[in-house]
């Protein structure tokens, strides 16, 4: 497809506007990942799948993508959650990284380009700061240094907001040695029992907000990316910051595109910890496929709010069971009838491909998945069908829900399946009906037939 043909809506811009990056050949993008002092609940997961399907369907027309995401390891819940275990804080996020990696890998999300931790790179956060102090744009109060939000004119861009209309809220803390209610702590030079750097800025650790403007740079080796994203709620204030942060040091927004990803609803409310209405992802991934939690995300578009439910999940995985088994069979088919792999299907790809080129519309794309599905199974249930056609339907289906994610189980035939399948037409041929029924049970249940 041609690449000229993609659109992504940026938040900044408040609009889809054409995909063009910084560099024709490669794709840079950053998504801020989970504060890792606890499991994490299954919204946190789609802006992860959102991101990985970005990656993939960028990869597929052509791109090398370098997509990163961090891991918050340093923060107040996670001392506050490592003294009441009393264990490290090192221990703890630990811990909850790798319970977090091993829903990545049940979701199948792709390898990333870097996955990096905040306490990798203290020493740059405080030289960082340290450029900030040095330029005017924050200032040390009483223990902490904050950033002077005055400083930035670009302030509120992101978000739509006017900064005389802002007030303090949402991490934003009323505190009176603050310059202006709207400024954020940048250091916080602390000396209680939590966890503490010796930098050049004294002893203390980094605010949230500049951590992932640093790990940007240091990760990309640059001031400015492709694309930066998360969920809706990091829009205001914490991307908004991070972009201050950026505009004050390197005159850049950080990104030229900016992506939000819409809130997972438990009974019309957004999930969260705060609100004790969260779902554990692990939890819902011992009852539920990857490809389920997939399906069930891709069945909204990406910026839209979507609805928690089991019953919803229930389907998403009838779903996944369905195309699985329909691949198995047809693949099976092909495999016992010798037939070499098919040409893809240009024509579908191209529909596929264009759909998600228009900001990611996964609803017209699965209609071009959903029609080759069933047409997969026609195929595969006719007795004498175009062989070389359903070839090219396996191949270019498989080629559509890899782009999507879905990762299908379907084991090579053994000798011993060839040889029950044989003597299975075998049986019928000499109309053996108890023979051919004990096969067909033992054939059927393997997906063969």
């Amino acid at each position: 497809m041609d690449k000229s043909n993609i659109r992504l809506y940026d938040t900044y811009e408040g609009k889809v506007r054409p995909f063009v990056p910084l560099d024709p050949k490669e794709v840079d993008i950053y998504y801020c990942g989970p504060t890792v002092y606890n499991y994490v609940h299954l919204g946190n997961f789609r802006p992860t799948v959102t991101f990985d399907l970005l990656t993939r369907f960028l990869e597929a027309v052509g791109y090398n993508v370098k997509c990163v995401s961090n891991y918050t390891d340093i923060d107040d819940k996670i001392i506050k959650a490592s003294l009441e275990k009393k264990i490290s804080e090192k221990e703890l996020s630990t811990f909850f990284i790798k319970a977090y990696e091993d829903c990545l890998d049940k979701l199948n999300i792709l390898p990333l380009y870097n996955h990096p931790k905040a306490s990798e790179y203290i020493d740059k956060m405080a030289s960082f700061i340290k450029d900030l102090e040095d330029n005017g744009s924050a200032y040390q109060s009483g223990d902490d240094i904050y950033f002077r939000v005055n400083s930035d004119k670009t302030y509120g861009l992101l978000s739509k907001q006017n900064v005389s209309d802002l007030v303090s809220g949402a991490r934003i803390d009323v505190n009176t040695k603050k310059e202006c209610p709207l400024d954020f702590a940048l250091w916080k030079l602390t000396d209680d029992n939590g966890i503490k750097f010796d930098t050049i800025l004294g002893k203390g650790r980094p605010g949230w907000h500049t951590e992932c403007v640093v790990m940007v740079n240091s990760v990309f080796k640059k001031p400015l990316i492709d694309i930066h994203g998360g969920g809706f709620d990091l829009k205001f204030p914490h991307h908004e910051n991070e972009i201050a942060q950026s505009e004050a040091h390197n005159h850049t927004r950080l990104a030229n595109y900016w992506m939000h990803v819409g809130f997972l609803l438990t009974n019309g409310v957004k999930m969260s910890k705060s609100l004790g209405n969260s779902i554990l992802a692990k939890d819902v991934l011992t009852r539920h496929s990857g490809n389920a939690v997939r399906l069930f995300f891709l069945s909204t578009h990406y910026r839209a709010p979507i609805n928690y439910t089991e019953e919803n999940l229930d389907a998403s995985d009838k779903q996944a069971s369905r195309y699985e088994l329909s691949l198995k069979k047809a693949t099976y088919k092909l495999a016992l009838s010798n037939v070499q792999e098919g040409d893809p299907l240009n024509d579908d790809q191209e529909l596929f491909l264009n759909a998600l080129a228009d900001d990611l519309n996964v609803a017209n794309a699965m209609t071009v998945l959903d029609k080759e599905y069933k047409e997969i199974n026609t195929l595969t249930m006719k007795k004498d069908s175009d062989l070389n056609r359903l070839a090219s339907l396996v191949k270019t289906f498989s080629y559509m829900s890899n782009i999507l994610g879905l990762r299908f189980d379907i084991p090579a035939l053994t000798d011993e399946d060839r040889k029950n399948f044989s003597d299975y037409n075998l049986a019928r041929i000499n109309k053996d009906y108890a023979k051919s029924d004990e096969l067909r049970k033992v054939l059927s249940d393997k997906g063969i037939i």
